[in-house]
């Protein structure tokens, strides 16, 4: 008797039929390229006087939607971008849920903080040009980014083929914490995943690094400094595979050496020979079912000025306050009030009782991914920074006690009026303990 195969369409993603499937997962890869076609104002360095003026490399949004046998699903794009705000996520994932089918809390987006490449608007935006003859391209480009991004995650969805998961550690030395003194926590650690056909061929290798990508200063062509370096090299190496970087908890670390073009490729075939030696070995494989939960956390900021105090403001301090002084007298001339807490998103992924990634919003310091591993013995664990929305720094408690850039003098990059209040490492940390309960292995 003939067995019929049963097709179940859910927007662009197909789910095959439990009499149809017999694989653990099934997976779809995409590949875009997104580097602007016209010279734009560059992210990340205040100090630009200029756009760009060409390209060493082209910079990519990659994604890989996961499916497992029950037809969960979960999409996850790494761009070469300094960061998305929460405006150009908002319209990406909604857009896509729409025609995929996929919630939007299942759609994790997230950036190498590259500072060689086009600056976002709404994201570091005291950094952005305020000329419009510079502005306009920017909102160009924003726009076209936006397309790009729902139209790679529905070209994913359409390629969707079984595919075994393994999971693996290394270790790359380059990272040093940035803030000085006394020894400070680093994390070294290299997450890789490694996506294969049912006979074995790799297919996509995701990888992590927490790490600022920060080798090269002013230079003013687009390329994705170590991170982008990297996966030239494994895709050099493996011709087949995509290659797919997630940054980790890097804010307060940077590369060492730094400064020169050469420094950023040694720092990228150095993460990649570190990837290239965990695929060499015995692979953890990774088991279902699969199960996502995300939210939000409100973390309370400081109390914000008055407008008077602002008026007072005005014409003082570094270009950069000055800014700062004019974007939060718009603010208050269209809300009438100033925002008294950011919402940092957070997301968790559950791969079973093998893998849980958790995705967290902002600039994230290393402490989170400390204090996470020790929050889950015995669980392992990759925790991603920079994750949807890249709202400014997430300080730690130990790094608000101590002060300095990353506790509160950088979040007038980001346009925030000051910094968070104690506590906020608390909030996140107890957010993610939620979610993983929600998603706890079966």
């Amino acid at each position: 008797m003939r067995r019929a195969l049963v097709f179940c369409v859910v927007g662009l993603c197909c789910v095959w039929g439990s009499t149809g499937w017999a694989a653990e997962w099934r997976a779809g890869l995409a590949r875009t390229d997104i580097t602007p076609t016209q010279p734009v104002w560059m992210a990340g360095y205040g100090t630009r006087v200029h756009p760009a003026e060409g390209t060493i490399h082209p910079l990519w949004a990659k994604a890989l939607v996961l499916e497992d046998k029950q037809g969960g699903r979960v999409v996850i794009v790494g761009t070469d971008l300094l960061g998305l705000s929460r405006q150009i996520h908002d319209a990406v994932v909604g857009r896509a849920a729409k025609t995929t089918g996929i919630e939007p809390g299942r759609i994790v987006l997230n950036s190498s903080h590259n500072h060689c490449g086009p600056a976002i608007v709404g994201c570091a935006l005291v950094l952005n040009p305020t000329d419009e003859k510079f502005r306009a391209p920017l909102r160009a480009y924003a726009k076209q980014l936006e397309d790009k991004l729902v139209a790679l995650i529905e070209a994913a969805c359409r390629q969707m083929r079984p595919v075994t998961l393994e999971i693996g550690q290394g270790e790359a030395t380059f990272a040093r914490n940035r803030r000085g003194g006394t020894i400070r926590p680093v994390d070294h650690s290299v997450p890789v995943l490694r996506v294969s056909d049912p006979s074995g061929r790799p297919l996509a290798v995701m990888f992590g690094y927490a790490c600022h990508n920060t080798t090269l200063g002013l230079v003013y062509k687009y390329n994705g400094d170590y991170a982008g370096f990297a996966q030239l090299a494994l895709e050099q190496a493996h011709p087949d595979v995509m290659a797919m970087f997630l940054i980790g908890c890097g804010a307060d670390a940077n590369p060492s050496p730094r400064g020169d073009l050469a420094q950023a490729e040694q720092h990228g075939k150095s993460l990649a020979a570190a990837v290239d030696r965990v695929l060499k070995v015995k692979m953890h494989p990774i088991s279902g079912p699969l199960c996502v939960a995300s939210g939000q956390v409100d973390l309370p900021l400081v109390d914000p000025p008055s407008k008077k105090e602002l008026e007072a403001r005005r014409g003082k301090g570094n270009q950069y306050e000055q800014r700062l002084t004019e974007v939060l007298l718009e603010r208050l001339a269209e809300k009438n009030t100033l925002d008294a807490a950011y919402p940092c998103p957070i997301q968790v992924v559950r791969f079973g009782k093998d893998l849980s990634l958790i995705a967290i919003g902002g600039e994230v310091v290393v402490d989170y991914a400390i204090r996470l591993r020790k929050e889950f013995p015995g669980e392992r664990l990759w925790v991603a920074g920079y994750c949807n929305d890249v709202f400014g720094y997430l300080p730690s408690e130990r790094i608000l006690t101590e002060g300095g850039y990353e506790a509160g003098k950088a979040m007038v990059s980001y346009g925030l009026h000051g910094p968070f209040k104690p506590g906020v490492e608390k909030l996140v940390v107890d957010q993610v303990k939620k979610l993983m309960r929600e998603c706890r292995a079966p």
